[in-house]
């Protein structure tokens, strides 16, 4: 009888390990699912300043990808999870990064998107906690859906808006390099 529970356990494990991968303390799912998409876990980094992990994000895709420029340019539908690992990461502190982040993408260029990144950074209006958990969900050929654990915030129009956004992460001068090699599978 001790095999048998033995053997009811390792599966258990198995299960979960495959549900679920771990980048620092967070457990991100394998598998998430949009407007009917199942998407999985392509790839995720940490992100961490002065030796302290700050947020850590992960791309979901239909297909594997490793190389940045496919995922900018596809139109197929994909999202970008971040998930809140400090109580530093504050929604002033992410609004200036989504900033900086959408000037950068653009090379300075944003007048034609700076009407939705103003709607999208009000999406971002409220306190960040630990274990908060941001969806970026790209649907195929009509724009960006925010969610906050779980809960739509708002939609923001456009393909070249997802494609300034996750940018923002997969550009040549991302947020974070380790969150960007990790999103496209890249060891350290």
């Amino acid at each position: 009888m001790k095999k048998i529970i033995t053997l009811t356990i390792v599966l258990t494990i198995t299960t979960l390990s495959m549900a679920q991968i771990r980048v620092g303390d967070i457990v991100l799912p394998y598998k998430v699912t949009y407007e009917g998409e199942e998407l999985s876990l392509n790839g995720a980094g940490m992100r961490s300043v002065l030796g302290f992990d700050t947020y850590s994000g992960g791309l979901y895709t239909k297909k594997k990808y490793n190389d940045p420029g496919t995922v900018l340019d596809s139109d197929e539908s994909m999202s970008i999870r971040l998930n809140i690992v400090s109580k530093k990461v504050t929604n002033k502190r992410m609004v200036k990064v989504f900033k900086k982040g959408f000037d950068d993408a653009m090379f300075g260029n944003t007048q034609s998107l700076d009407a939705r990144i103003e709607e999208f950074l009000k999406l971002f209006s409220s306190p960040m906690q630990i274990n908060d958990y941001y969806d970026l969900v790209y649907i195929k050929g009509k724009g960006v859906k925010t969610y906050k654990n779980g809960e739509e915030l708002g939609f923001i129009t456009g393909r070249d808006f997802k494609y300034a956004l996750f940018k923002i992460w997969l550009g040549n001068e991302p947020a974070c390099k380790l969150i960007k090699g990790g999103m496209l599978g890249h060891s350290k």
